[in-house]
């Protein structure tokens, strides 16, 4: 049998659904953050939790509806520093960890996640 992906062993899309939903919920209230999003916070979220089901080794919705990621691409036109990320990092950690995932998977995700956040950094504001 195959191994499974972290898509499967998280529990698929409903564990993406959360965790998004917990993520944003925080940036709702962050006033650093809050600034860098839409007023209508769902389609942002949405978005980001199809592209990390995707990601993870979930259906490619996120392809079939927006397209290659090109994740730096459509976040340069947001001035995201340092603050910026930190902020960002605090708060998906948080969303990470109320999940109570095993060690191995929350150390992978929190991984990406760190390189991900530093990779979006477009400013030295």
């Amino acid at each position: 049998m195959p191994p499974k992906t972290m898509y499967e062993r998280l529990g698929g899309m409903a564990f993406f659904e959360t965790l998004t939903e917990r993520f944003y919920a925080a940036v709702a209230k962050d006033e650093v953050l809050r600034p860098l999003y839409p007023q209508d916070l769902e389609p942002p979220r949405r978005h980001l939790c199809l592209f990390l089901a995707q990601f993870w080794g979930g259906p490619r919705q996120y392809d079939e509806e927006r397209g290659n990621p090109r994740l730096r691409a459509r976040h340069l036109p947001f001035k995201i520093g340092a603050k910026e990320r930190d902020r960002w990092l605090e708060h998906m950690t948080a969303a990470v960890k109320e999940a109570h995932v095993s060690a191995f998977d929350e150390a992978q995700i929190l991984s990406y996640f760190t390189a991900a956040s530093s990779h979006m950094v477009n400013t030295d504001d």
